[in-house]
């Protein structure tokens, strides 16, 4: 039925799309395809009538194709459940067979419950030519001519699950009429010819939905040959093959014109007047180059245009985007060429600035790339990711700029100019006036200063502050705060974490210091690590949505493979093992024994060991500068060098000798070796010797990767998929190659310019702004030299480049790295239940502290009985005691089995054991047994604990029950498991064994796990079963656990005593476990019914009870403590001032109580809660030893780097005291520490990438990099005496006066290597290049390199930094975010999994609108209302706010005539704003405003202003601007509210910030206790290069300051070796605070701890959590399961009922907003009705029909908006699926009860008002009779009844009687309008019960038969709904009509019918037994029908009906029948 319903109307679209394109539709290959559409039927048969005839066209132009012309009828018919190899293959072999083109032909079916057959036509092709003819459906016709022969289709197939499938051939970008839609059916609309085609949605064959594998796998096999078949989102290159002039189209000329691309950009590159200064001949090569490329390319343009047309015809040139391209480029060519000439002939000046014409040229290697940029994917399905892509940067680049505008704002208020510095009282003035500065005037080195006494920094003696305001930005600098444009770029200077200090300084300098520190702190934690974080975070979700559309682009994730070969099962007497098949067929010469070495693992052994030696051997290299030549130091290691390259070739070679030259080379760690080997050879060469060759000798390290399998498993997992990473390499070196060839041709025309004058300079600079590192002055130094109109253009230029690439560049490195670190979507499910099953293994072992009693012997307290059992309550057997005597039988033997089990039924009776009466006979039996066998006595010693057992369970002691069994026993630790559960006798129990009941409820007879015995245990799946098992094995290992833990307690008096002093169970002990344990109980649920309460300031009191009473003194004391620590300097010390100490011994006093506590509640170490049970805990004991030690020695004398000053930093870890004492904290720690695993696998691979490149340097450079210091001097031997060495005075570009020289100091030559880095020895370069690694330094390593061994060894520099930053430390935070999703669970979570996860997190922060409702009654009101709430209301607010802000644009200044305006102006706008609030409040009524929030903002900030204005008026000092401006800065924040995704984005980072609180708070708790530290080691070191005025650890307040410095990563590095100075550059002192040296190794470890700590790993925890919160709030409108405009729609729904705004309405109202919801929520209540009954009763079920809140409500729809099945986790989905399950049966069960209820409603009524109308009634079935005979007949001979009349009477009365199920029944109903119902219409009495009995029982019968739910997928799904059976007529018509106009109706419908009764009845029997019977076959229906009752009751026999009743009846039955039956159909149909 469905079928056919479906081929119908398949056909009829087929038909009515033909039309459309005006009879027949052509397809690109100029087939005609008629559009016979192929369904496949539910029973999995693929019909596929297959019809293709040939145009004439085609046959005139492809008369090679005779053959196939015939044409191809043919219709197959496969029955083929699933995909069977040969489906649908008949017609399409045919059409192959007649081919000369290399034509696969895969087939691969796919069904959504058929299998229907799909066939692909490949056509190899090369370098995108087609090779030989294409196929029969290729896609050429004579007109449409431009596809590049990528193949097409052979056959349109069988469709999937019914529907038209067109499966279109590929065309390319330029497409009039490309056919997009490779083998995904329809979803996009394919244009072919003219008829657009949209098939039905992708449902199972979807490629680039990454479904179906088979086809994609198919294609695979398919394309062995050629180049990938791909849809190429790249070039049109491939024209058309038939034209005239082919030459375009051949594939040589193509990879020619690649080539020219290359030539090109490589002769741009070299076209710079330097360039041509040192290499005049370049000249005129590039100019033969140029011109040669351009004709080639001029030529290529002109053919295609020909071909083409330049604008007219099918495809014309100019209109395609690739070829508007490739013209551009053209004509670049050309104006270069010319230019060329120009310069040539001297006409145009060498440093002219036309050369910026040539800047365009480099984008020409974008025509090389696009070869390269071929998707296998439809064009649209590209652009569709592109436009989604760019949206989200575009909406993140949006919030970065408000950040950028809100800080340059706050910059300009705040700051201003900061122009003041110190200049000599003596400087001359000119005649204007104007001061003439001289460097010489200014202070050394230059300081800024402030002009107001109280603040800032005031110059020295001789001095005095000036502003500098008469110089221009030339010489000052261009960065400051004077307007908003300087600002807005000074403050992403700042953001980008390079400078920012300085800045900083500047501004504590000249003005109050507490603006600089708030405002740049908050900047750089705001804009630097938040906002940029975020776009990490959207690259990530972007790249990962990219990723799995190109799955097949990089190729399925590799497993790592040992071993190419195939491995076989062999087996010898020793049993069975895997052999690989290599091993046994051997391609080398070599005998077995050879083979056997190779292969045993010492062979390995040894070649590792060797290669580390060699490794380390030479990392002993090292050179020293006292004189000798340099080889001196290396002789001795050449030897050596060249004994272990022989080793190692002889490796090599003995590989090859026995693997045979071909088995060698496959393997590619074999290529590997083999070129190392051929490599280290060529060094050993004396000539070679320490020259490049070295990289070879030093990379044998990376061979030592192999000897760790779990890092080699690391490694191959990141850069195993070497696509994806390779992909982004050659990206990101095609971009900075292009870059820097465009800059340099912008700005090599500037003279004496360095930066830019040739291709490496330019390179290089382009390259170090990746790095970031002083990228500001490569844009300084740019800016200085452009003239001042383009001086912003240069400006902008840099930062778009900066922001373009340390964004998104180094964003698509972490993506690719996480995306690599990212399980795939099958192993998460396996791994969830992996997890699942260790989560479940709760350790059984006890820890070693309790074990050790099981050492000792047992010393039970034993008592003595005097008395008999039943005297008083039998005490507990011991069950360690029991043990002994529990049967245990082994053996197999079935005698002895036997005799135990009589005695266990016969001699134990178990009645005696219940009775009390007799224990007597108990103590008989057990005499008699103890003269039996063993086994006896143990049955007997069984039966006396069964017996204990049984009194103490009928006296209610509700204890764990040991439980006695046949088998098994107890195992050593006393779990059962025996094969019957021992079932207490159930009459004489009393609650105790409720207990006993759970735990053993689901353990079946083997021991196994029952299902529990559930309803739907039919529904049951396996891994249900597994989660019971879980369950019951996590109880089993804790009952072992608990067990042990019971034995020890009842064997050994002293476990669990504290200190073995405290008694056990003493009353002390309890007091102090109270004191330690006491906590706040915030009480937030209620203690009877388990329910939350709602209570105010929840977090408050969540807070509160966050940790137990004596933590929070302990917390409070620590503070205190380490607070009075904050005031500890060098100066002021603890020592020497008792009010520090103070502080110090209340900490010990507090500790020492809290310690004793503890102890003596919950013992120290050898009690189950000892106090010692982690490291938390051990760390606060060590601290409580350090303070305590201090506390009591307290020495006077600390000299440096003795004990005393060791227990001083030790004692600096107090702080970190609050990490053990809160949880949440110690939890961040615990996470961390977690993953460090991979953190050390990263830090493993770093260090030896480190030590790889470090020995390079030793090697190449050691002993190389030293020269004088006066740069005059180039020998050592010179290098004597003194010279003047010049002075660095300021950036400022002042020169000298007329007589003046540069400022200069007299200084001694000295021979030394650079300041801070050197290469002399392993460890020197280890620490140069970790600090290169944070982007610090690299440049001056870069310079010297240059310097001292030449141009070329820059290289060395610039890999070493793109491998360790780009890789290595995208590495460090792929891996902290990797671990953080880990621990936090959501790594293994699927993509659905997550999104549910995100949508709960949504739910939970969505609130009801604080929106009332529009006023309808009052106009004023309603029109107010009308008004703010219009959106242009709310733009021109927004507009205003904006205005506003924009009067911050320039600094206001007291006095100041441009201040006056502004302020007016801001004034003005205030009251606009107040305007704006009073309307609100009009429309809302003041309640309403101020519910929501944002009103609430709004208003405060209005009177602000208010106030302001007042203030203003009256005051008029720098406080009221101050006020003023900031007034406006807050009214800036309400654009945020107004902007959707602003809005989103602020809730990210407001949410972000709140999650990672306590990662801050720890950030800072750690900066604290370094900086203290840093007190004590660095307090009093001199000033150096890093270390000054500003920047010191003089106190641990400026500690703190230097390290939150140190964390951005601001010159760190000098910081540190300023630290590490050691005499004779400094004095040693005898105390720490008395020397001015630093500390070398504390100073290493110090920085370089910190820095990794801090930088690596916490700041990237920030990255993480911002990831984490960015995907809830920033979820894709298509991906979420529930967008935003879902949630918002339901706010709005909800606002309209919840009327009074108070957040929870009465559960009967739910049912209006089912109703009133519309998008994806929507609930039709005419389709939907039972999933409608089922989400009223959900609610109802739950809330016990009390009110339900907002979230209540929006739980429940989302629950029913989602795939279950996908989205939630096993345990959830368990406990919904059952809750589900049980809501159907409720409300079927409803159903049926209301319905019969209203039959005997109805019956009732009725025979009531039978009395009074008996009469009126008999006339009135007299008058009628005569009309109803003809089908009284009919029926007679149906059915062959009794009574004529009684058929119709009956069949009237249950029409009648029984109401259709409606709305009424619906369980959140009154019964009121059932009763309205009863009244309305008219009663029929039925005399006989008996007939009413049978009939109420048929339709029970009948309703349990027909009650057979078939669960669909998705309830709120729509393809799910389609299957729920509709129950109800329609509700909404019901409900909204009133009792009389129903009353109306009905009389009007009774006249109508009174006439046509009888096809009525005829009508309704048939239709209602047609659905009826249609219900049945669809298994659908929940009710049983009316018609079927009927036929049922008709045996009976009862009274006439009056006619107009009965008819009325009727035609009610009939209309409510009908409605069901459409319903179902059209249901069906859609289905």
């Amino acid at each position: 039925m469905i079928d056919r319903l479906q081929i119908r109307r398949l056909g009829a679209a087929a038909r009515n799309k033909r039309t459309v394109g005006g009879g027949s539709f052509h397809s690109a290959s100029g087939i005609t395809t008629p559009a016979t559409a192929s369904t496949s039927s539910s029973s999995g048969n693929s019909l596929t009538p297959q019809q293709h005839s040939l145009s004439n066209q085609h046959q005139n132009q492809h008369s090679h194709l005779r053959s196939s012309q015939q044409q191809v009828n043919t219709f197959t018919f496969n029955p083929s459940p699933g995909s069977s190899p040969g489906n649908g293959l008949g017609t399409c072999q045919d059409v192959a067979s007649t081919l000369n083109s290399p034509t696969n032909i895969v087939n691969s079916g796919s069904g959504s419950g058929g299998g229907g057959s799909t066939v692909f036509g490949m056509q190899q092709q090369i370098g995108g030519s087609s090779v030989g003819p294409t196929t029969v459906i290729s896609s050429q016709t004579a007109t449409n001519a431009h596809n590049n022969g990528a193949g097409s289709t052979v056959c349109p197939v069988g469709g999937v699950g019914g529907g038209l499938n067109i499966l279109g051939g590929i065309g390319g970008l330029g497409g009039g009429t490309a056919t997009a839609g490779m083998g995904i059916c329809g979803g996009i609309s394919s244009t072919v010819g003219s008829a657009a085609i949209t098939g039905v949605p992708p449902i199972g064959l979807g490629i680039a939905t990454g479904i179906g594998n088979k086809i994609m796998l198919g294609r695979k096999q398919s394309l062995k040959g050629g180049e990938p078949f791909l849809a190429d989102y790249g070039p049109e290159e491939s024209l058309n093959e038939s034209a005239d002039i082919e030459w375009v189209n051949k594939l040589w000329v193509r990879r020619l014109m690649r080539l020219c691309a290359l030539v090109s950009l490589t002769s741009v590159s070299l076209n710079t007047p330097k360039t041509f200064e040192r290499h005049p001949s370049l000249q005129y090569i590039t100019f033969v180059s140029d011109t040669a490329v351009t004709v080639l390319f001029t030529a290529e343009m002109i053919a295609k245009m020909h071909i083409r047309g330049v604008l007219h015809g099918e495809v014309p040139y100019l209109k395609d985007h690739w070829c508007q391209f490739d013209a551009s480029m053209v004509s670049f060519l050309w104006v270069s060429i010319i230019l060329q000439i120009f310069e040539v002939l001297e006409i145009v000046p060498k440093f002219s600035y036309l050369s910026i014409m040539r800047a365009p040229r480099p984008l020409i290697m974008i025509r090389f790339l696009r070869v390269f940029l071929k998707f296998s994917m439809p064009k649209s399905r590209i652009n569709q990711i592109f436009k989604r892509s760019s949206q989200q940067i575009y909406n993140v680049t949006l919030f970065f700029l408000f950040f950028m505008s809100l800080y340059g704002l706050l910059g300009v208020q705040f700051f201003g100019e900061l122009k003041n510095h110190c200049v000599m009282n003596n400087t001359e003035y000119d005649l204007l006036g104007r001061p003439m500065l001289t460097i010489n005037s200014l202070a050394i080195p230059d300081t800024f200063c402030s002009m107001d006494p109280d603040s800032g920094y005031q110059c020295s003696p001789g001095m005095r502050c000036m502003k500098m305001d008469f110089l221009s930005g030339y010489v000052i600098g261009f960065n400051g705060f004077e307007d908003i444009a300087t600002s807005i770029f000074t403050v992403y200077q700042a953001a980008s974490q390079e400078g920012w200090v300085f800045i900083m300084y500047r501004a504590i300098d000249s003005l109050p210091a507490w603006r600089a520190a708030f405002y740049f702190s908050t900047m750089i934690f705001f804009l630097a690590w938040l906002v940029k974080n975020v776009f990490i975070a959207v690259i990530t979700e972007t790249f990962n949505e990219i990723r799995v559309q190109f799955q097949q682009m990089w190729g399925a994730r590799g497993h790592i493979q040992k071993t190419a070969a195939s491995q076989i099962l062999s087996g010898n007497d020793s049993g069975w093992r895997l052999v690989t098949i290599d091993d046994n067929k051997h391609g080398g010469l070599a005998p077995e024994t050879c083979h056997a070495i190779l292969r045993s693992p010492y062979f390995r052994m040894l070649v590792m060991t060797v290669i580390l030696a060699n490794g380390i051997v030479t990392a002993t290299m090292a050179f020293k500068h006292d004189g000798r030549p340099r080889h001196v130091f290396y002789e001795k290691y050449y030897y050596i060098e060249v004994a272990f390259t022989c080793l190692l070739d002889l490796e090599t070679l003995f590989k090859i000798y026995c693997l045979g030259w071909r088995g060698y080379y496959k393997h590619s760690i074999h290529k590997f070796e083999l070129l190392l080997a051929a490599g280290t050879s060529l060094h050993i060469v004396p000539l070679f010797y320490l020259s490049g060759l070295t990289y070879f000798q030093v990379l044998r390290v990376v061979r030592l990767i192999k000897a760790s399998p779990m890092l080699e498993g690391f490694v191959y997992k990141i850069f195993g998929p070497g696509k994806k990473l390779g992909s982004l390499i050659i990206f990101t070196m095609c971009l900075l190659i292009i870059s820097s060839s465009i800059s340099m041709q912008l700005f090599c025309f500037l003279c004496d310019f360095t930066k830019f004058e040739s291709f490496p300079e330019a390179f290089m600079s382009m390259f170090q702004i990746l790095t970031q590192e002083a990228w500001v002055e490569v844009m300084d130094e740019t800016m200085i030299r452009t003239s001042k109109t383009l001086t912003p253009l240069v400006a902008v230029y840099f930062i778009l480049y900066h922001l373009f690439v340390t964004l998104i560049v180094l964003s698509l490195f972490v993506a690719v790295i996480l995306d690599n670190l990212e399980l795939d979507e099958d192993i998460k499910k396996l791994k969830q239940l992996k997890f699942r099953e260790q989560s479940a293994e709760i350790k059984e072992t006890l820890p070693f502290r309790l074990r050790i009693f099981e050492k000792f012997p047992d010393s039970p307290q034993m008592t003595i009985l005097h008395r008999i059992p039943n005297d008083f309550i039998l005490p507990k057997v011991r069950e360690s005691f029991m043990k002994h005597f529990v049967i245990e039988l082994e053996t197999d033997d079935p005698s002895l089995v036997e005799n135990c089990k009589r005695p266990m039924s016969e001699c134990w009776e178990s009645n005696v054991v219940f009775r009390k009466q007799k224990p007597v006979r108990i103590m008989n039996k057990t005499a008699k047994v103890r003269a039996a066998g063993s086994s006896l006595r143990k049955l007997a010693i069984t039966h006396i604990i069964n017996d204990s057992n049984n009194q103490r369970l009928m006296l209610g002691d509700s204890a764990m029950l040991p439980v006695v069994g046949t088998k098994g026993g107890l195992k050593s630790q006393g779990t059962i498991t025996h094969s019957k559960p021992w079932r207490v006798d159930q009459k004489n129990v009393r609650s105790g064994s409720i207990k006993l009941k759970q735990t053993y409820e689901h353990l079946m007879e083997n021991g196994d796990i029952a299902a529990a015995p559930r309803a739907n245990s039919g529904r049951a799946r396996p891994h249900d079963l597994d989660i019971k098992l879980l369950q019951a094995k996590r109880q089993q290992a804790e009952m072992r656990r608990n067990q042990r833990e019971e034995d020890l307690r009842e064997n050994h008096p002293f476990f669990d005593t504290p200190l073995f002093l405290v008694p056990r169970e003493s009353r002390f002990r309890k007091i102090c476990q109270k004191i330690v344990h006491a906590r706040y109980d915030a009480r937030l649920k209620d203690p009877l019914t388990g329910k939350e309460r709602k209570v105010q300031y929840k977090s408050l009191h969540n807070f509160l009870g966050l940790v137990t009473y004596l933590d929070w003194v302990m917390i409070f004391a620590t503070t205190l403590s380490c607070i009075s620590m904050m005031f500890e300097t060098p100066s002021y010390r603890l020592m020497n001032h008792p009010t520090l100490q103070i502080a110090e011994y209340g900490f010990v006093i507090f500790m020492s109580l809290e310690l004793a506590m503890k102890i003596l509640a919950d013992g120290l170490f050898f009690t189950p809660k000892a106090y010692i049970k982690d490291v938390a805990a051990a760390l606060d004991v060590f601290i409580y030893v350090v303070s305590t030690s201090f506390l009591c020695w307290m020495p006077h004398n600390i000299p440096t780097s003795s004990a005393a000053q060791l227990l001083m930093i030790l004692r600096c870890v107090r702080p970190l005291r609050i990490f053990t004492l809160v949880p949440h904290m110690r939890k961040v720690v615990y996470e961390l520490c977690r993953g460090f695993k991979e953190i050390l696998l990263v830090s493993t691979l770093l260090i030896l990438l480190m030590f790889i490149f470090a020995s390079y340097g030793v090697q190449l450079y050691g002993g190389r990099l030293a020269r004088c210091n006066d740069p005059t001097i180039l020998h050592r031997e010179d290098c004597v005496g003194v010279f003047m060495r010049r002075v660095f005075v300021t950036k400022m570009k002042l020169t000298p006066g007329p007589d003046e020289s540069y400022p200069a100091m007299l200084v001694p030559r000295v021979w030394a290597n650079p300041r801070r880095f050197n290469f002399d020895n392993i460890g020197d370069a280890m620490l140069t290049l970790f600090e290169v690694l944070s982007f610090k330094g690299w440049l001056d390593v870069r310079d010297v390199l240059i310097k001292a061994v030449g141009p070329i060894h820059a290289i060395y520099i610039h890999i070493y930094i793109f491998l360790g930053c780009m890789i290595g430390l995208t590495l460090f935070v792929g891996v902290v975010i990797a671990n953080y999703s880990e621990n936090k669970g959501t790594a293994l979570l699927t993509v659905d999994q997550r999104r549910w996860c995100d949508l709960k997190k949504r739910l939970k922060i969505a609130q009801p609108l604080h929106l009332p409702p529009r006023p309808d009654g009052r106009k004023i009101r309603a029109f107010t209302y009308d008004i703010t709430q219009h959106i242009i209301f709310k733009r021109v607010i927004a507009v205003v706010v904006l205005i506003n802000s924009m009067l911050l644009s320039i600094t206001w200044i007291k006095g100041e005539v441009h201040t006056e305006r502004l302020v007016i102006v801001s004034a003005v706008l205030t009251f606009v704003f107040v305007i704006e609030v009073v309307m609100k409040n009009i429309a809302f009524t003041p309640r309403g405003y101020w519910q929501s929030r944002r009103n609430r903002y709004d208003l405060l900030v209005t009177v602000a202003g208010v106030i302001w204005i007042i203030l203003q008026t009256i005051l008029r000092n720098d406080l009221s601007y101050f006020f003023g401006f900031m007034v406006v800065i807050l009214r800036f924040f309400t654009i945020t509210g107004k902007h959707t995704t602003l809005k989103m984005l602020m809730l990210t980072v407001g949410v972000s910030v709140c999650k990672s609180f306590f990662i801050i708070f720890g950030m800072f708790l750690l900066v604290f206790f370094y900086a203290l530290a840093g007190t004590i080691l660095f307090g009093t070191v001199k000033y150096g290069e890093g270390i000054g005025r500003r920047a010191n650890f003089g106190s641990p307040v400026t500690g703190v300051a230097m390290l939150f410095r140190i964390v951005t990563g601001e010159d760190w590095n000098k910081i540190m070796h300023d630290c590490m100075v050691q005499p004779p550059y400094c004095t040693l002192g005898e105390n720490y605070w008395e020397t001015d040296c630093g500390n070398f190794t504390a100073s290493l470890i110090y920085f370089c701890t910190f820095y990794v700590i801090i930088t690596y790993i916490v700041l990237n925890l920030l990255v993480a959590i911002i990831m984490e919160n960015f995907s809830l709030f920033y979820s894709n409108e298509e991906d979420a399961l529930l967008s935003y405009a879902d949630i918002r729609n339901f706010q709005n729904t909800w606002n309209i009922v919840d009327i009074h705004q108070r957040g929870v309405i009465p559960v009967r109202r739910v049912k209006f907003i089912l109703r009133l919801l519309k998008g994806r929520l929507e609930c039709d209540p005419q389709k939907d009705r039972l999933l409608f009954k089922y989400m009223c009763y959900e609610l109802d079920k739950l809330h016990n029909g009390e009110d339900v809140t907002f979230h209540d409500v929006i739980n429940m729809l989302s629950y029913r908006s989602v795939d279950i099945r996908k989205a939630l986790q096993l345990e959830e989905l368990l406990a919904r699926e059952e809750f589900e399950y049980l809501v159907e049966e409720e409300v079927a069960k409803m159903t049926i009860r209301t319905w019969l209820e209203g039959c005997l409603k109805k019956i009732r009524a009725q025979n009531a008002s039978k009395q009074q109308n008996s009469l009126i009634a008999g006339l009135r079935a007299t008058n009628e009779q005569p009309v109803m005979r003809p089908n009284v007949q009919d029926d007679k001979a149906a059915s062959g009844v009794i009574d004529k009349s009684a058929i119709s009477t009956i069949s009237g009365a249950v029409a009648g009687t029984c109401p259709p199920t409606s709305d009424a029944f619906s369980p959140t109903l009154s019964s009121t309008e059932n009763d309205e119902k009863d009244a309305s219409s008219s009663g029929i009495a039925l005399p006989h019960s008996d007939v009413h009995a049978s009939s109420v029982r048929h339709v029970m019968a009948v309703g349990k038969r027909n009650y057979v739910l078939n669960r669909s997928d998705s309830t709120g799904s729509s393809a799910g709904r389609k299957f729920l059976a509709p129950t109800s007529s329609d509700p909404q018509q019901r409900s909204t009509l009133s009792d009389k106009e129903r009353l109306h109706i009905s009389s009007q419908q009774r006249k109508k019918n009174s006439m046509t009764t009888l096809p009525h009845v005829a009508q309704l029997a048939s239709v209602a037994l047609h659905g009826y019977g249609d219900h049945h076959q669809h298994r659908h229906g929940t009710l049983s029908s009316p018609s079927a009752m009927m036929s049922q009751l008709i045996g009976g026999s009862g009274k006439l009906l009056p006619f107009n009743n009965q008819a009325n009846a009727v035609y009610e039955v009939h209309d409510w029948w009908q409605e069901q039956v459409l319903c179902t159909q059209t249901s069906d149909g859609e289905a």
